[in-house]
């Protein structure tokens, strides 16, 4: 068990100013794993001073000098692969093979992408007779998630660095271990002292310090809907730039002709990844009512494969939730849903057979829901599928339509027009046609009460730029 008593601040570690610590557990085994800072206050104010003294010499930095150590910062990624994903598996409980591919991989393949975007991105433009400037935000406080730990830190941190603001990060007090590897890579990559800061805490206290705190220009959070509203209310009050990743319910639909069988294939394995712990699943998939029990015949089989277990184990493709109030918070919508007279077509609240510790739920699918169920409109965030039926291609639109989310999607059909067509009728912001891979240069973020702004790609840079025109 490893204890730390430091936070990241202006370029060096720092014995924390604030006292108290936060323990960091093994989901898969409830033992603890780490104690890191539960920083405060004072802590937090010392991150954004250090922040705020390196603003403007960074800002001023030409986009060319600011590719060196980002581009040792994308090397360090790639050389600590195996270590990052350990660590994911460790403090998450994410599956080793999900935590090798995308909780290590996809962090390094984001930088990679602003390292290429960054070189070509035209940071001024001739408007007639004006000239206009993009210039970075100033001081950013990036607030993110345990689900994805590191990806969604490099999604904030990195291209905020690239358009050359100065950051400080709160990881979330579940998963901070990796946030801590992520701060040891950055400096070595030789960044200057306060351009990127670390504090640990919670959200209560370091996270709402620092949403609140007058010298923050930008406060970028992944997280709940509920506290997102939170964060946006004291970003509000200072008038600062907000961007909000938050909460999804996201519709797979299956329109009549569509390739059934894969379709429901590529569901379940898209809701059961990260043990469901992913904003963006598919959680409710929509058939034609003729094809209603062939979806669940079809769901029930490929649901038999994902068995949950040591997320160390490469065979394991389930592994736990995150925390124990997670796992009551899954379990007590899977009551609810039973009782109300939802049918069960695999898995349950129950813990899983031979599995005697660890924040384990069964991977579930429910069939027989109404659209306007608390199981099929609130997100769960728990390895859930409810599969509803659908009339027509009106019926299909209006259930998928009928959440207070709109994050993601799908669409499947017969032909690709076809599904474009009910795709741009959707409320939410990224839908993938007919099982379309994941696009890290492609703006990611929700429409409604999933939030405001994006990330990634050319779009995730700009909520970090702000615009000046001189005329001449």
């Amino acid at each position: 068990m490893q204890r730390f008593a430091d936070q990241y601040i202006g370029g060096a570690w720092r014995p924390s100013l604030d006292g108290g610590v936060v323990e960091v557990f093994n989901p898969a085994t409830e033992q603890l794993l780490a104690t890191v800072p539960a920083g405060g206050a004072a802590d937090v104010d010392a991150a954004v001073a250090a922040a705020r003294a390196a603003a403007r010499a960074w800002g001023a930095t030409a986009p060319g000098e600011r590719l060196a150590p980002l581009g040792r910062l994308r090397d360090g990624l790639a050389a600590a692969q195996q270590e990052i994903a350990d660590t994911v598996v460790a403090e998450l409980g994410s599956p080793i093979g999900f935590a090798s591919s995308v909780q290590a991989g996809l962090p390094l393949a984001v930088t990679q992408s602003y390292l290429e975007l960054l070189a070509a991105y035209p940071f001024e433009e001739r408007v007639g007779n004006s000239v206009v400037y993009a210039e970075p935000v100033g001081v950013v406080a990036a607030i993110t998630p345990w689900n994805y730990p590191l990806h969604q830190v490099v999604a904030k941190v990195v291209p905020a660095l690239a358009a050359g603001c100065t950051v400080v990060l709160k990881p979330a007090e579940d998963t901070p271990l990796v946030a801590r590897l992520f701060a040891r890579l950055v400096d070595e990559a030789g960044f200057p002292a306060g351009v990127f800061n670390l504090v640990t805490g919670t959200g209560a206290v370091a996270g709402a310090a620092l949403a609140a705190h007058p010298d923050v220009d930008l406060v970028s959070f992944t997280g709940s809907t509920a506290v997102g509203r939170t964060v946006a209310e004291a970003a509000g009050r200072g008038i600062k730039r907000v961007t909000l990743e938050l909460g999804g319910k996201s519709a797979n639909v299956v329109l009549p002709g569509a390739d059934l069988a894969r379709a429901v294939n590529v569901n379940v394995a898209n809701v059961f990844a990260n043990s469901g712990q992913t904003c963006s699943a598919w959680t409710r998939l929509l058939v034609p009512e003729e094809l209603y029990e062939e979806a669940l015949a079809l769901a029930a089989k490929a649901a038999a494969k994902y068995l949950p277990g040591d997320p160390a184990d490469p065979a394991t493709r389930v592994g736990p939730l995150v925390n124990a109030r997670q796992l009551e918070r899954v379990r007590g919508y899977l009551r609810d849903a039973l009782e109300q007279g939802a049918r069960l077509v695999a898995g349950g609240p129950e813990r899983p057979e031979g599995i005697e510790a660890g924040h384990y739920v069964r991977p579930t699918v429910l069939a027989d829901v109404s659209p306007e169920a608390a199981v099929a409109r609130e997100e769960i965030f728990g390895p859930v599928l409810t599969v509803l039926a659908y009339r027509d291609e009106e019926h299909a639109l209006e259930i998928a339509n009928g959440t207070d989310y709109g994050l993601a999607g799908g669409v499947w059909a017969a032909d690709e027009a076809s599904a474009v067509a009910f795709a741009r009728r959707m409320d939410t912001g990224q839908v993938d046609i007919n099982g379309g891979r994941f696009n890290p240069l492609a703006p990611f973020g929700g429409y409604k009460s999933s939030g405001i702004g994006r990330e990634l790609g050319r779009h995730g840079l700009e909520e970090y730029l702000q615009t000046k025109s001189l005329q001449f």
